[in-house]
């Protein structure tokens, strides 16, 4: 449990997890394990900012286990997962973000790095 904000610290949202070799999706991971997995969730915050950068937002990592979500405003949220992250980002923003919206999709594909 987090003293901070009383959050359970051993919750893994399932875009964190790992999935082990036998199948196995652990709870809580360790040693090289959570290297991997901080790695994988570093990759994955890449790929939001470049989302993100559409809508002058941007999500960073916070110790490991929450995400930041800001704008060029100066306002910030904090986001448990990912799952979160949509509907904030949305609210942020001031309007809905559609993923499908022809000049996103230019976007993405004019910004390919």
């Amino acid at each position: 449990m987090c003293v901070l904000c009383g959050e359970s610290v051993m919750k893994i949202h399932w875009t964190d997890r790992k999935q082990g070799h036998d199948g196995s999706n652990p709870i809580a991971v360790a040693g090289g394990q959570q290297r991997a997995r901080q790695r994988d969730r570093l990759h994955r915050i890449r790929l939001t900012n470049r989302i993100l950068r559409y809508y002058s937002l941007s999500v960073e990592d916070w110790s490991g286990s929450k995400f930041i979500l800001r704008d060029k405003k100066g306002r910030s949220a904090v986001i448990q997962d990912l799952g979160e992250l949509w509907p904030a980002a949305e609210k942020m923003a001031g309007r809905p973000l559609n993923p499908l919206d022809p000049s996103f999709l230019s976007y993405l594909a004019s910004n390919k790095t």
